[in-house]
């Protein structure tokens, strides 16, 4: 999860966005950025993707 939340911060810096750009442009809670950028663990799948899609990357299964 760490890298996620890395990566979508990074990102949203790197193209000049706010959260609450992200969220807005994402159809995402303002909330749900800063808990993801904050590191919390216990977040919908579906909803991180709708962010991640932004940035073309989803989740998905991975072989260890």
């Amino acid at each position: 999860m760490q890298k996620v939340r890395n990566f979508i911060k990074t990102k949203r810096k790197e193209l000049g966005l706010t959260q609450k750009d992200l969220a807005q442009k994402s159809g995402v809670g303002i909330r749900f950025i800063r808990d993801v950028e904050q590191g919390r663990d216990a977040l919908r799948t579906d909803t991180l993707n709708k962010v991640l899609r932004l940035f073309g990357k989803t989740l998905g299964p991975v072989d260890l």
